[in-house]
């Protein structure tokens, strides 16, 4: 039920979202003479509100903090690392399954960072967890993340018998339960996490509730450090992207620590 209401709310809390609504509902209400101004209004402001998020550098405001928060840790190559956890949300199941090849989104350094992680520990298991994370990719019946990486990481020249998928999770709280349930760890073993860096909070959390203690390791960075904290948007759209971005991140946070499935809002390293 989580899963179901996450995913529904997720969608019509996503600031883009919520100005278009608005907006909509401003241009509904601008035909009905008594309410005129209140939708002309109301239309002003998500104009306004598409402008800040689109061109200010907001989105770099709000993810920054998510991204600075577990430095990526430079691992000295002989340290004995067990494994190489890369949490899904890089591959585009829905392509990957109509074009039989991986299909990767603009989240794919999750997946690039393999191949030379894998060549600096080769002693080290691979191990990706994510099955089919959207509602739309279910019912159409699309492939897990997991069977599309399979053929990815073999073109990296990783071994089969190297290899773990989980494939059932459909989101970051079923990769860290999933993947704890399948891997059993012992103490003392050491495994790195590989997820984007404004994932990384809330990753983490959840890895350390279900009793995982691993290692950050943060990719796919979307800002190049506080320098960017004064730089606007050329294109509206990359804006409202780095905005829906953060936005559900710290939602997510919140969320999951309202419903108990992490113990700190914004765990430290």
């Amino acid at each position: 039920m989580f899963y179901y209401l996450a995913k529904t709310l997720g969608f019509l809390i996503l600031p883009s979202n919520a100005a278009l609504v608005l907006g909509l509902l401003g241009l509904g209400l601008s035909f009905i003479h008594r309410v005129q101004r209140f939708g002309r209004f109301l239309m002003g402001v998500a104009l306004l509100a598409f402008a800040i998020m689109g061109w200010s550098p907001l989105g770099n405001w709000l993810i920054q903090p998510l991204e600075e928060r577990f430095p990526q840790a430079a691992v000295p190559s002989q340290t004995k690392i067990a494994g190489i956890i890369v949490l899904g949300g890089a591959v585009d199941t829905h392509i990957s399954t109509t074009r039989h090849e991986t299909a990767l989104t603009d989240s794919a350094e999750r997946m690039t960072a393999v191949a030379g992680l894998s060549r600096q520990f080769p002693d080290a298991r691979i191990i990706f967890t994510g099955g089919v994370g959207s509602l739309a990719g279910q019912i159409w019946g699309d492939i897990t993340e997991a069977d599309a990486s399979r053929q990815l990481f073999r073109s990296f020249g990783i071994l089969d018998q190297r290899m773990l998928f989980e494939n059932r999770s459909r989101d970051t709280y079923e990769n860290a339960v999933f993947t704890y349930d399948l891997l059993k760890p012992k103490p003392g073993e050491t495994y790195l996490l590989v997820t984007s860096g404004y994932h990384m909070p809330r990753s983490m959390a959840l890895f350390r509730k279900a009793g995982f203690d691993v290692m950050a390791y943060p990719v796919n960075y979307r800002t190049a450090g506080p320098q960017d904290a004064m730089r606007p948007f050329y294109a509206m759209s990359d804006g409202l992207r780095q905005v829906n971005l953060a936005v559900r991140e710290w939602i997510g946070l919140l969320s999951y620590r309202l419903s108990g499935r992490i113990d700190e809002i914004f765990p430290e390293p």
